[in-house]
């Protein structure tokens, strides 16, 4: 089965996320880098319960993994490429935070489409 077919593999996604989103605060708050860290931090803790609420709804939600799999793409390369910024100098590559925001409100609009299509 296609990994946006099933949302299970959404829960561990979203345990590691949030996990990435305590440490990142942890690290804005006591090692530095508040203006990189802090908004990758936001992203990664926004981002986690909405993965989890995708891996429990599962079939309920049309496209749910698939909606999962671009907020988990989306998280990774906005939070990463600020994380990569912070500790190496420099970012994933050219574009990629800017990529995963807009990969991060696609998402949020596939469940929106999702919600509209189930309607008709």
């Amino acid at each position: 089965m296609p990994i946006w077919r099933d949302t299970r593999w959404a829960t561990a996604a979203a345990g590691l996320i949030g996990a990435a989103g305590v440490a990142l605060a942890a690290a804005a708050s006591h090692a530095g880098g508040e203006h990189l860290l802090r908004p990758a931090s936001t992203i990664c803790l926004a981002h986690a319960p909405a993965l989890l609420a995708l891996a429990l709804a599962g079939d309920k939600i049309r496209w749910a993994g698939l909606a999962a799999l671009a907020m988990t793409i989306g998280t990774l390369l906005f939070a990463g490429d600020l994380a990569a910024r912070q500790f190496f100098g420099q970012g994933l590559f050219p574009m990629a935070a800017p990529s995963g925001g807009l990969t991060l409100i696609a998402s949020w609009l596939l469940l929106v489409a999702s919600t509209v299509m189930r309607n008709r």
